[in-house]
Protein backbone atom coordinates (compact mmCIF):
# COMPACT_ATOMS: atom_id res chain seq x y z
CA UNK A 1 0.00 0.00 0.00
CA UNK A 2 1.45 3.33 -1.07
CA UNK A 3 1.86 6.39 1.08
CA UNK A 4 -0.08 8.37 -1.56
CA UNK A 5 -3.17 6.24 -0.88
CA UNK A 6 -2.98 6.94 2.84
CA UNK A 7 -2.34 10.67 2.29
CA UNK A 8 -5.32 10.95 -0.06
CA UNK A 9 -7.57 9.01 2.30
CA UNK A 10 -6.49 11.23 5.21
CA UNK A 11 -7.12 14.32 3.08
CA UNK A 12 -10.65 13.16 2.18
CA UNK A 13 -11.48 12.19 5.76
CA UNK A 14 -10.04 15.35 7.29
CA UNK A 15 -11.58 17.85 4.88
CA UNK A 16 -14.99 16.16 4.91
CA UNK A 17 -14.85 15.92 8.73
CA UNK A 18 -14.28 19.66 8.98
CA UNK A 19 -17.25 20.17 6.67
CA UNK A 20 -19.22 17.77 8.89
CA UNK A 21 -18.40 19.80 11.99
CA UNK A 22 -19.61 22.98 10.26
CA UNK A 23 -22.72 21.11 9.12
CA UNK A 24 -23.60 19.97 12.65
CA UNK A 25 -23.00 23.45 14.10
CA UNK A 26 -25.13 25.02 11.37
CA UNK A 27 -28.01 22.60 11.92
CA UNK A 28 -27.96 23.46 15.63
CA UNK A 29 -28.00 27.20 14.93
CA UNK A 30 -31.31 29.01 15.19
CA UNK A 31 -30.72 30.69 11.82
CA UNK A 32 -30.70 27.34 10.00
CA UNK A 33 -34.33 26.81 11.02
CA UNK A 34 -35.33 29.60 8.63
CA UNK A 35 -34.29 27.23 5.84
CA UNK A 36 -35.72 24.03 7.30
CA UNK A 37 -37.94 23.31 4.31
CA UNK A 38 -38.08 19.66 3.32
CA UNK A 39 -36.06 18.89 0.21
CA UNK A 40 -38.95 16.84 -1.17
CA UNK A 41 -41.37 19.74 -0.77
CA UNK A 42 -43.86 17.37 0.85
CA UNK A 43 -44.26 15.35 -2.34
CA UNK A 44 -45.46 11.79 -1.86
CA UNK A 45 -44.93 8.58 -3.77
CA UNK A 46 -47.36 5.73 -3.17
CA UNK A 47 -48.89 7.76 -0.36
CA UNK A 48 -45.57 8.21 1.48
CA UNK A 49 -43.16 11.12 1.56
CA UNK A 50 -40.18 10.93 -0.78
CA UNK A 51 -37.52 11.69 1.84
CA UNK A 52 -39.29 12.94 4.96
CA UNK A 53 -38.81 15.95 7.20
CA UNK A 54 -35.18 15.25 8.16
CA UNK A 55 -33.86 15.95 4.65
CA UNK A 56 -34.06 19.73 4.57
CA UNK A 57 -32.72 22.54 2.43
CA UNK A 58 -30.69 23.88 5.35
CA UNK A 59 -28.70 20.63 5.31
CA UNK A 60 -27.42 21.39 1.82
CA UNK A 61 -26.50 25.00 2.58
CA UNK A 62 -23.28 24.49 4.55
CA UNK A 63 -21.64 21.10 3.99
CA UNK A 64 -20.93 21.53 0.22
CA UNK A 65 -19.48 25.06 0.43
CA UNK A 66 -17.45 24.25 3.55
CA UNK A 67 -16.13 21.11 1.82
CA UNK A 68 -15.13 23.37 -1.08
CA UNK A 69 -13.39 25.73 1.34
CA UNK A 70 -11.55 22.99 3.25
CA UNK A 71 -10.45 21.28 0.03
CA UNK A 72 -9.28 24.64 -1.36
CA UNK A 73 -7.33 25.63 1.76
CA UNK A 74 -5.65 22.32 2.45
CA UNK A 75 -5.22 21.32 -1.19
CA UNK A 76 -4.16 24.76 -2.38
CA UNK A 77 -1.70 25.32 0.45
CA UNK A 78 -0.52 21.71 0.66
CA UNK A 79 3.09 22.58 -0.23
CA UNK A 80 3.22 25.14 2.58
CA UNK A 81 1.17 23.24 5.19
CA UNK A 82 2.53 19.73 4.68
CA UNK A 83 5.95 18.15 4.38
CA UNK A 84 6.88 17.34 0.77
CA UNK A 85 6.51 13.59 1.36
CA UNK A 86 2.82 14.19 2.17
CA UNK A 87 1.98 17.07 -0.17
CA UNK A 88 3.40 15.12 -3.12
CA UNK A 89 0.81 12.41 -2.42
CA UNK A 90 -2.12 14.73 -3.16
CA UNK A 91 -3.49 15.54 -6.59
CA UNK A 92 -1.60 18.18 -8.60
CA UNK A 93 -4.48 20.67 -8.76
CA UNK A 94 -4.82 24.41 -8.29
CA UNK A 95 -6.58 25.78 -5.23
CA UNK A 96 -9.66 26.57 -7.36
CA UNK A 97 -9.70 23.04 -8.77
CA UNK A 98 -9.58 21.73 -5.21
CA UNK A 99 -12.50 24.03 -4.35
CA UNK A 100 -14.54 22.61 -7.22
CA UNK A 101 -13.61 19.09 -6.20
CA UNK A 102 -14.66 19.80 -2.61
CA UNK A 103 -17.97 21.33 -3.67
CA UNK A 104 -18.79 18.27 -5.78
CA UNK A 105 -17.77 15.92 -2.95
CA UNK A 106 -19.94 17.84 -0.50
CA UNK A 107 -22.93 17.70 -2.85
CA UNK A 108 -22.32 14.01 -3.53
CA UNK A 109 -22.16 13.34 0.21
CA UNK A 110 -25.55 14.98 0.75
CA UNK A 111 -27.25 13.58 -2.37
CA UNK A 112 -26.08 10.03 -1.65
CA UNK A 113 -28.22 10.00 1.49
CA UNK A 114 -31.45 10.58 -0.42
CA UNK A 115 -31.97 7.11 -1.98
CA UNK A 116 -31.70 5.47 1.44
CA UNK A 117 -34.21 7.96 2.88
CA UNK A 118 -36.55 7.23 0.00
CA UNK A 119 -36.38 3.46 0.62
CA UNK A 120 -36.91 3.92 4.36
CA UNK A 121 -39.98 6.09 3.78
CA UNK A 122 -41.38 3.52 1.35
CA UNK A 123 -40.84 0.81 3.98
CA UNK A 124 -42.80 2.89 6.46
CA UNK A 125 -39.79 3.80 8.63
CA UNK A 126 -40.29 7.27 10.10
CA UNK A 127 -37.47 9.84 9.75
CA UNK A 128 -34.92 9.42 12.53
CA UNK A 129 -36.41 6.10 13.62
CA UNK A 130 -35.00 2.57 13.42
CA UNK A 131 -36.99 -0.29 11.91
CA UNK A 132 -38.56 -2.83 14.24
CA UNK A 133 -36.93 -5.94 12.77
CA UNK A 134 -33.37 -6.47 14.00
CA UNK A 135 -32.02 -7.61 10.61
CA UNK A 136 -33.51 -4.53 8.91
CA UNK A 137 -32.24 -2.26 11.69
CA UNK A 138 -28.71 -3.60 11.09
CA UNK A 139 -29.02 -3.20 7.32
CA UNK A 140 -30.33 0.36 7.64
CA UNK A 141 -27.51 1.25 10.04
CA UNK A 142 -24.88 -0.08 7.62
CA UNK A 143 -26.39 1.72 4.64
CA UNK A 144 -26.73 4.93 6.71
CA UNK A 145 -22.99 4.84 7.42
CA UNK A 146 -21.83 3.97 3.91
CA UNK A 147 -24.18 5.83 1.53
CA UNK A 148 -22.56 9.25 1.85
CA UNK A 149 -19.05 7.82 1.94
CA UNK A 150 -19.70 5.86 -1.26
CA UNK A 151 -21.29 8.89 -2.93
CA UNK A 152 -18.25 10.99 -2.11
CA UNK A 153 -15.81 8.36 -3.35
CA UNK A 154 -17.75 7.82 -6.57
CA UNK A 155 -17.86 11.54 -7.35
CA UNK A 156 -14.20 11.94 -6.50
CA UNK A 157 -13.22 8.95 -8.65
CA UNK A 158 -14.98 10.45 -11.66
CA UNK A 159 -12.83 13.56 -11.40
CA UNK A 160 -9.39 12.54 -10.11
CA UNK A 161 -7.49 9.26 -9.77
CA UNK A 162 -8.46 7.45 -6.58
CA UNK A 163 -6.64 4.18 -5.97
CA UNK A 164 -8.26 1.04 -4.64
CA UNK A 165 -6.13 1.43 -1.50
CA UNK A 166 -7.55 4.92 -0.92
CA UNK A 167 -11.05 3.50 -1.35
CA UNK A 168 -10.28 0.82 1.23
CA UNK A 169 -8.94 3.30 3.80
CA UNK A 170 -11.90 5.66 3.35
CA UNK A 171 -14.40 2.79 3.44
CA UNK A 172 -12.83 1.49 6.66
CA UNK A 173 -12.58 4.82 8.46
CA UNK A 174 -15.25 6.98 6.80
CA UNK A 175 -18.29 5.23 8.31
CA UNK A 176 -16.74 5.50 11.78
CA UNK A 177 -16.25 9.25 11.31
CA UNK A 178 -19.76 9.57 9.85
CA UNK A 179 -21.20 7.76 12.88
CA UNK A 180 -19.62 10.35 15.17
CA UNK A 181 -21.61 13.10 13.42
CA UNK A 182 -24.90 11.20 13.26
Amino acid sequence: MSLDAIVRAAFILFTMSLAGVAHVLWLRARLSQRFAWPVDGGIEFRGKRLFGDNKRVCGFMVLPPVAALTFMILGGAREVLLPAVLSDGLWPLTAWQYAGLGLICGLAFMLAELPNSFVKRQLGIAPGQAPGQSWLRLLVMIVDRYDSVLGTLLALSLLVPVSLATWVWVLLLGPVVHAVFS
